[in-house]
């Protein structure tokens, strides 16, 4: 399986502050993965610290059957 995240990143921002705002999402995210099982089919919506949705990560299946 894998784990995948995805993050639209605002391209007005400086690189500063897309730096700070992604890993602030990182350390969120990863500090709450033990809510989930981590099965394929698992995932939630990315917030920023805006609240606004940004993305998405998932738990794949990379079985071919």
């Amino acid at each position: 399986m894998k784990f995948r995240l995805e993050v639209d990143m605002d391209d007005t921002a400086s690189a500063e502050e897309s730096a700070r705002e992604l890993g602030r999402i990182l350390r969120y995210w990863g500090g709450n993965l033990h809510h989930y099982a981590l099965r394929p089919g698992d995932g939630s919506a990315v917030h920023d610290s805006g609240y606004r949705e940004v993305g998405r990560w998932s738990i794949v299946s990379t079985d071919a059957a």
